[in-house]
């Protein structure tokens, strides 16, 4: 299997070569998202307690999953890779968009990079990478974990986004793709599907 990083190199060969880049400190560049890219997010979603407040309606399918308690690093590593092996396994080598939420005391990745806006004014960094940067690029938040806040592919086939205060991610695909987080030995205690029509909280937790 090819690496995300061969995969992403093909990508760039049909991008805009105007769009904003970054580069990492081991050389590699990266471009940048814009509004444009995340525009189907901001007009499609809308706030309340619903699973749309993270995730548009359309999906065939929805599931949250909650992180674990910031004092079970070794549960909260075994939930973060079996999310991003079940994403990986539905992404047909597109390259995926991470989103990193600027909190004011979370890692950007990019911090110097232009930043587009979603939800209630919040601004993310957007870059066009892969699973294998979406597992490393970020240290390990105490409270989070290291997955970025916003994940999508190139073809929007499914999207995953943890809101600024929720300690549960969202996730909107294929009725396969949550058929298979829902029933992930690693994921079984924190997986549940839920409709666009019911308060997505997860039973336990807060929404604020």
């Amino acid at each position: 299997m090819r690496s995300s990083l061969g995969v992403y190199a093909d990508a760039m060969a049909g991008h805009d070569r105007s769009a904003p880049l970054a580069r990492t400190p081991d050389g590699t560049t990266w471009q940048i998202g814009s509004a444009s890219d995340v525009d189907w997010i901001a007009t499609g979603t809308s706030t309340g307690l619903a699973i749309t407040s993270a995730i548009p309606p359309g999906f065939p399918a929805y599931a949250t999953v909650v992180v674990p308690e910031p004092n079970l690093p070794i549960e909260q590593q075994a939930r973060d890779r079996a999310l991003l092996d079940v994403l990986g396994r539905h992404s047909a080598q597109e390259p995926w968009w991470l989103g990193y939420l600027d909190t004011g005391a979370s890692d950007v990745v990019f911090a110097d990079a232009p930043m587009v806006t979603l939800y209630a004014d919040w601004r993310y960094v957007l870059v066009s990478a892969g699973q294998e940067q979406a597992a490393r690029w970020r240290s390990t938040d105490p409270w989070k974990g290291c997955l970025p806040d916003l994940m999508f592919p190139a073809d929007r086939s499914w999207l995953v986004s943890t809101l600024w205060d929720d300690d549960w991610t969202c996730v909107g695909g294929s009725e396969q793709l949550v058929a298979e987080l829902v029933s992930h030995p690693d994921l079984l205690a924190h997986a549940r599907r839920v409709t666009t029509d019911e308060d997505a909280t997860p039973p336990g937790h807060q929404a604020f």
